[in-house]
């Protein structure tokens, strides 16, 4: 009786729940950035890796607004910025991802989970992916052949790879935010 009262006490405090549910949320993006840059067997097709920080915006802005999908996607462009060269910028791409995603409201037209949150990575994938070959259309200092027959190698080795490895991110991270919800901390 005890620790059945232990173990839910963090439940019964709105600052402990929210603190709780911050910490998952802002460890499941460390984990994200920490996985991008690593290439394990079974995460590369072509050179290319699963772009999870776009599966994250994915998974935040399935079920919200289209302004915190837009906020996460410039959060997480920026950082992503940081970690890279700043040119070509991800938080057009990221943001867009996470507005479209929030606007597409799923549940309207796609009822299987597993199946809408990898199509929906892989579409998101493509188009993040085709914002940053324009970006490198702009920038003038490759050509526009080379550009886009490359794009087309990247674009969808990250849409494939995406949508495969969506769900694995999108289920626990959904079923941890439900139930958030359900103690009203979201």
């Amino acid at each position: 009786m005890k620790s059945e009262s232990l173990s839910r006490s963090w439940q019964d405090h709105p600052f402990s729940r929210l603190l709780i549910n911050c910490t998952v949320t802002v460890g499941s993006v460390l984990l994200c950035l920490l996985i991008l840059p690593t290439r394990l067997p079974g995460m590369e097709l072509a050179g290319i890796g699963p772009n999870w920080l776009l599966i994250w915006v994915v998974a935040w802005s399935v079920k919200r607004t289209m302004l915190q999908g837009a906020l996460a996607g410039l959060v997480l462009g920026l950082i992503q910025d940081g970690m890279t060269a700043p040119s070509p910028t991800h938080v057009f791409s990221l943001m867009l991802v996470g507005v479209l995603t929030a606007r597409l409201r799923k549940e309207r037209y796609l009822q299987e989970d597993f199946i809408s949150v990898a199509l929906i990575a892989f579409g998101m994938a493509v188009l993040a992916e085709t914002v940053t070959a324009i970006q490198y259309s702009f920038q003038g200092d490759r050509s526009l052949v080379e550009i886009w027959t490359y794009h087309q190698l990247i674009a969808l080795s990250s849409a494939i790879l995406s949508s495969l490895w969506a769900p694995v991110l999108y289920f626990p991270l959904n079923r941890w935010w439900e139930y958030m919800s359900e103690l009203k901390v979201l």
